[in-house]
């Protein structure tokens, strides 16, 4: 059975230059990265090249990268490393749930927090964040794209924002490393958060930016690793990957790989909108990376696609992964005003570096006649039909 994935945004697959990178550090080169014989300086070698590597994908300097377990801990050590007991916190409705528990952790602990709202495009307005400030608000912490939607925030406004109040910024760049142009000076935030799996590196590995002079406490404590911010022996192999999926995604801007993706994602959109009746995009008119597509497909449950799809070989999913099996419809979804029932009708399409114009076809081929089948079964469906509406 021939087999497409677009799940991408839940995980994406190694890519043969990354593991052909850090396969020696699976072996032969398995010193520890903070011995100062020649094994353990063979391996502090490598881990300071991919750390410059992953400073010139985000233009900061090497020392401001701080590698970690991947963006949750990423998120995490912004949040609890910056925050503390009395302080006040302004986030999103929308965050991952990396930031959203994170959150709901420092209300437990003695903070406040602002969820601000956002429109029906699914995009932050400024000025909320803005109206939200107070006297003790420590930190703003805005994703720069919606790991469900794939909608772009203002993060370069809400930068500007916390700069003229003089409060940390954080925003969680996960969803939008290697898919579109990161540039923290002009970003102006002060941490920022990727995870490696997101980009074709592998599983258990992100960073966490920390601007030059912004002091942080650690999550671990232990050795000095990480300039004192994340104790812990480095996962060299890990980090090494990350590094030349860095260099591969840098690259793209210039090479048209980001372009080619986008008109990919742009074809299989407007595809399924003129062959499959009652559906949309959501997040529609809102910039977005151009990788992502979250479109409903009223009248039936985004589950049952899902299984029935995979079934015939693609890839797809609801939302976060980390929220698949979850009852409650997407919140992200919700917060933009979807009805329950849309919402749980909605799937997300994600491409990555190794989807093709073959695969989108694949796809095409068979979201049509799979979703008129299940519409077929649906109760709902043949009563929408009998009433004409």
């Amino acid at each position: 059975m021939q087999r497409v994935y677009m799940d991408n945004n839940a995980t994406s697959p190694l890519l043969r230059e990354a593991l052909e990178a850090m396969r020696p550090y699976l072996g032969e080169r398995f010193g520890n990265a903070s011995s100062i014989h020649h094994h353990g300086q063979q391996t502090r070698a490598a881990v300071e090249r991919a750390r410059e590597s992953v400073a010139r994908l985000l233009n900061c300097r090497a020392a401001e990268i701080v590698f970690t377990s991947g963006g949750t801990e990423a998120d995490n050590l912004a949040v609890f490393g910056m925050v503390r007991s009395g302080d006040h916190v302004v986030t999103s409705m929308i965050e991952h749930h990396a930031v959203l528990n994170s959150c709901h952790r420092l209300e437990k602990m003695g903070c406040t927090v602002t969820y601000v709202p956002v429109d029906g495009r699914g995009v932050v307005d400024q000025e909320d964040v803005k109206r939200a400030l107070r006297p003790n608000t420590r930190l703003i912490s805005i994703m720069m794209a919606n790991n469900e939607t794939g909608v772009l925030q203002p993060v370069e406004a809400i930068g500007r924002i916390a700069a003229e109040a003089d409060i940390y910024f954080h925003t969680d760049a996960v969803q939008a490393a290697g898919k579109c142009a990161i540039d923290v000076s002009k970003i102006g935030c002060d941490l920022l958060s990727i995870s490696g799996h997101k980009m074709h590196a592998p599983q258990g590995t992100g960073v966490l930016y920390v601007r030059k002079g912004t002091l942080i406490d650690p999550l671990f404590y232990g050795g000095n690793h990480e300039r004192q911010r994340r104790a812990g022996t480095e996962n060299v192999p890990g980090i090494v990957a990350l590094g030349k999926a860095a260099e591969i995604a840098l690259a793209a801007f210039e090479n048209g790989e980001v372009t080619r993706l986008g008109a990919l994602r742009d074809r299989l959109q407007q595809e399924i909108l003129s062959a499959v009746d009652e559906t949309g995009v959501n997040g529609e008119g809102a910039p977005r990376v151009p990788t992502t597509t979250n479109i409903h497909f009223d009248h039936i449950e985004g589950e049952a696609l899902i299984i029935a799809l995979d079934l015939k070989g693609l890839a797809v999913s609801t939302g976060a992964a980390c929220s698949s099996g979850a009852l409650e419809p997407s919140h992200v979804l919700m917060a933009m005003g979807l009805a329950p029932e849309r919402a749980r009708a909605s799937l997300r399409f994600s491409l990555g570096k190794l989807n093709t114009a073959e695969d989108v076809e694949f796809a095409l081929s068979i979201i049509p006649s799979t979703v008129a089948r299940l519409r077929e079964l649906s109760p709902v469906y043949k009563k929408h039909l009998a009433l004409g509406i």
